[in-house]
């Protein structure tokens, strides 16, 4: 049964009022901007908002300095939760999490080869000292 989205729309959200901050609370206000926005346009509560990796990676992109002015995403809402996407952008599957419990380190041996390789001895690099300590 395929199940259909309860609300969908694509936003440009202005990001201006990031630039009222300074400099180093820019990407992060941008990114709390487009949670508010959404919330407020999709009528739904702002932790029941998500934003997509690749707004955060735009948000992002050129620093925590410059954010982007503004930003088209795609807002589908489904059961009272908001999930934005930018608009050129796939939706995403949901991917199957491991549990913390699972270790997967190395093998048996593989540790102890590790553990007993023989270290490099060598002089130091030109113009630095060895600490001694």
């Amino acid at each position: 049964m395929i199940r259909m989205a309860e609300l969908e729309r694509i936003y440009t959200i202005p990001l201006g009022k990031a630039y009222d901050l300074s400099r180093v609370r820019r990407a992060g206000s941008a990114v709390k901007i487009v949670r508010s926005f959404l919330a407020r346009h999709m009528k739904a509560e702002k932790g029941a908002v998500r934003v997509s990796a690749g707004i955060n990676e735009l948000l992002w992109a050129r620093g925590i300095q410059k954010p982007p002015r503004k930003i088209k995403v795609r807002a589908v809402k489904d059961a009272g939760r908001v999930l934005a996407t930018l608009v050129d952008e796939k939706p995403e599957e949901k991917k199957e999490v491991k549990k913390a419990g699972g270790k997967e380190g190395p093998k048996k041996g593989e540790a102890a080869a590790k553990a007993e390789a023989p270290k490099k001895e060598g002089k130091a690099a030109p113009g630095k000292e060895e600490r001694k300590g």
